[in-house]
This record gives C-alpha cells, structure tokens and sequence, in this order.
C-alpha cells in the first residue's frame, strides 16, 4: 500500500525533532564525553596504549645538531684581540631515549630513570665527526679562573702542571673527540689523585657524561586523580627542590619532566618544566597559535626573562652573581667551573656580548627556542630546544697560559634537540585525539541543520496543502465560476 505524502511529511517531522533533539544533547554532552576520552587518554596509564608508549619509549624521531665555534685568531686571542669565530655544523645526533626501572606507587605518581643515547647521521650533517676544530681548552682556561683568587704560588704551580702535561689554553681535535672524549695525560692524573674533581672519570669531552647516561630519577603525576597534575614533578632524585641557587624559588622544580604538559591548555597558560642539564625550572610563554603537521597547536617560546639578570628581572636574583641579561651562570652545578648558558649567537641577551666576540648573527629562526604543543591534550607536536655553552676566559696572573687574554664570555658550542611527530603516531594520534573529536563536534551541528531542514520541509508542506484545500471551497471562487459559465451561455446564445 503506497505511503501518502502526509504520512512522508509527519515522519520527517518527527525525525527532523529528533534530530534536532539528539544534536542539542550533543552540543551540551559532546565537549564532556571528548573532554572525558582526553583525560583517559593523557593518564600515565600502561591500560592508554596511545599514550603509554608515546611517554615510554619516546617513538618519535629526536635529534641533536651541534655547532662548533671554531677559533680562527688563537694567538691574536692571547695577545688581548678580540675573539674571532666561525660556526661548523649542524654535526647531528640520533637520539634514542627510553625510560626504565618504572614504579607506579599508591600515591598517584610514577617514578622511573630515563636513558638516552646518541648515534652519528652522517648524512644529516655537514662533515663528519673527524673535522678538526679549535676551541678554548676547558681544563686551562676555566680551571685558571677558578684559581684566580687562590695564593700566587699555587697558580704559579697550576701553571707549571699545565706545562708538564703539555696543556695549552686552546685545544685543535676531532669533532668526535671534542664531543665523547679524547686522553689526557692531565685528565688521568687528576682523576688518579684528585677523584671526583672532573664531572667524568674517564675521557674528558663536552658531553662525555651525557651518553649512555640517564637524567636521574624523576617522580611525576600519573593525574588518574586530577588531570591538572598529569606528568607534573614531584620529586627528582628524591628532592621537592634542589640546592644549587641563592633563593628558595630559584631552587624550586616546578613542572613537568620536559615532555608532555597536563591537557586543556589556553593562551594564557605557560610550559613549566625541569632542566637537570640546566640545574633549574625553566617557563615557557605562549607566542601564536598555528598549525603543525596537520594538527592546531599553540608554540609556546622562551620569554626574555628567562636568562635575565638580578637587574633586569629582580626575581633571578638567586640565579647570580650574574653578567650581562641572557647568560646564565651554571657554576654552582658544574664543579663550579666558570660555565655560563644562553641562547645560541646570544640571542635575546644583552647587545654588548655581541661586541666581544666577531662572528656571532643571533636570529629568532635560527636560534630561538619553541614548543609546538596540541592544547587540548598537552602532547608537543614539535619541539626545537636550542641552547649555547660558553666559557669565561681571562687573563689570570701567574697563569702564562692565559696570556693577556682580555676577559670575556667565549662561546664553544651550541645545540639543539628536536623532534616532532611523524608517521604512524602522527596519524594515530590526529585519528583519536584530534580528527574523532573533531567529527563529534560537527556530528552535533550536522544533526541540528538536517532536523531544521527536515522540519521546515514538513511546516512547508503542510502550509501548501491547506492552501491548495482552502483555495479549492472559497466561495467567491465558486461565485466568480457561475458567472463565468452564465457568460459563456449567453455569448452562446
């Protein structure tokens, strides 16, 4: 039996409520059932596979480019010239990073140890590993400001020492030994007889001590009972705050282990994280909102403060004694050598180190620092971690090796971790945390437009078919009809 068309347009009708009913429920039900599948899925959780493994083992490609300043005028330098330098590199690292020894304890937090190993890519790089560079010589030039105020005598035996292991105040060596480590008869005699003075007890290189290494045992939220703490530190080698600072918040570890930030973010949220390597919580500021990979993400970058001096910015005041803005003075954890961080070519620092060293072209593409961070889940999409290392040499009387070095920040090196996500994570990532949360939300507006549609049709409908009857019995019409036909039979007629 056929179907009339106003049984057709009471069904559409009743659908078309329907589905305006559903894409409502949607619209007020849909951000938590997308909220809630975020937060199950960006727990510390063996259970969340997705993310798990993401946080365990790290899957994504992750990669180090070092850059060397290499010295053109050594004996120029010696004489009071001015630093002169030229960059080499990128010399670019695979990084291997994985995490082991992983607890879960009943306080909701999950303590592991994180390795990381370092692999050659020739072909990333420009050259390779046996490049021969020249840069200052670590052991004599900053073992010489660190004796500085000790008794003549001593320096004058400190001198004679660097004389007897023939060590000069620069070194000219191999990429590859620079960076893991070369022998030292000086090296060897320190650490038979004064252990514990070097940060390694074998080769001495730039990152001897990073290789096959871990960065100490860090306790971080699992936020499987509150998502604002997921991932957040909450003790790293078993300290709630570190010692190396003048101020009790200069020594505070405040943040996440430096991989993934609690989910939910806004533009005025910030990316807190822990530095072992730095010694120190670091704070990035949010920049812009973009697109990466296919995926909406907001870059968070290193705001000016965050190298500033006491002067500058009263509240890294416990970071001194300072220099100029844009270096920060590591000494007190490393051996209280007289190391300084920055960001690379000095970038955002104070513009009078530019004009102590010739060679240097700070730009914010190059040299700046960022995190491209998915805000809904926390997760970095992109990361670009760039920092420089530089040492601070002088002339140090008693010391000939230093000669009439004028006192300045030398720049040795700089570097830069990246990674981001590729390949099947990419997808399997934007497919559940991205695309399907995506279609959920369009789902609801899609449902309301069609049961608007489908119940504007019906009203439509129905309006012409009273039309129709009501045209069909008015009686004027009828009226006007009669005397159309009296007409036609009088013309007749």
């Amino acid at each position: 039996m056929a179907v009339s068309n106003s049984t057709l347009a009471i069904v559409f009708l009743v659908l078309g409520g329907l589905a305006v009913l559903f894409g409502t429920v949607l619209v007020f039900v849909g951000p938590i059932i997308i909220d809630d599948q975020i937060v199950k899925n960006v727990q510390i959780n063996p259970k969340n596979e997705l993310s798990y493994t993401m946080w365990k083992d790290i899957p994504v490609p992750f990669f180090m480019s070092v850059y060397f300043f290499h010295i053109v005028n050594p004996d120029e330098i010696l004489k009071g010239e001015m630093p002169m330098v030229i960059q080499r590199g990128p010399y670019v690292y695979r990084e291997k990073r994985w995490k082991d020894n992983i607890t879960f304890h009943d306080n909701n937090t999950v303590s592991y140890m994180e390795y990381r190993q370092y692999f050659f890519e020739e072909s990333m790089s420009v050259g390779d590993e046996s490049d021969v560079v020249t840069i200052p010589n670590m052991l004599v030039l900053g073992a010489s400001v660190m004796m500085e105020n000790m008794p003549f005598p001593i320096r004058i035996l400190l001198s004679t020492t660097f004389k007897t292991f023939n060590e000069g105040p620069f070194l000219t060596k191999p990429v590859g030994e620079l960076m893991w480590g070369y022998d030292s008869k000086l090296v060897d005699f320190l650490n038979t007889y004064l252990p514990g003075m070097l940060p390694s007890s074998g080769k001495f290189g730039l990152f001897a001590e990073f290789n096959n290494s871990n960065s100490g045992q860090f306790t971080v939220f699992t936020g499987q009972d509150d998502i604002r703490k997921v991932h957040m530190v909450d003790s790293w080698n078993g300290m709630k705050s570190v010692d190396y600072w003048r101020s009790e918040q200069c020594n505070m570890i405040n943040g996440t282990a430096g991989q993934m930030w609690p989910p939910f973010m806004n533009t005025e949220s910030t990316l807190p994280f822990y530095s072992p390597d730095a010694c120190r919580s670091m704070e990035l500021v949010y920049q812009r909102s973009g697109v990466s990979r296919g995926i909406p993400v907001y870059r968070f970058v290193a705001p000016k403060t965050l190298f500033a001096n006491g002067a500058d910015y009263p509240p890294n005041e416990g970071f001194c004694p300072c220099r100029q803005s844009g270096l920060l003075n590591v000494s007190t954890c490393r051996h209280n050598s007289p190391v300084f961080i920055s960001q690379p070519h000095f970038f955002e620092a104070d513009p009078v180190l530019l004009k102590t060293i010739n060679g240097l072209s700070p730009n914010e593409d190059e040299h700046g620092l960022f995190i491209d961070i998915h805000p809904e889940t926390g997760v970095p999409v992109n990361v670009s971690i760039r920092l420089q290392l530089n040492l601070l040499i002088k002339s140090v009387s008693g010391i000939s090796e230093t000669g009439k070095i004028a006192e300045v920040v030398m720049p040795m090196i700089w570097f830069g971790e990246s990674g981001y996500i590729d390949g099947p994570v990419l997808n399997t990532f934007r497919t559940n945390l991205v695309v399907l949360p995506m279609v959920m939300e369009y789902m609801q507006y899609i449902f309301i437009g069609l049961g608007l549609v489908s119940i504007l049709g019906a009203v439509i409908y129905f309006c012409d078919k009273e039309s129709v009857k009501d045209t069909k019995h008015d009686p004027t019409n009828e009226t006007q009809a009669e005397k159309l036909n009296v007409n036609d039979t009088a013309d007749k007629k």
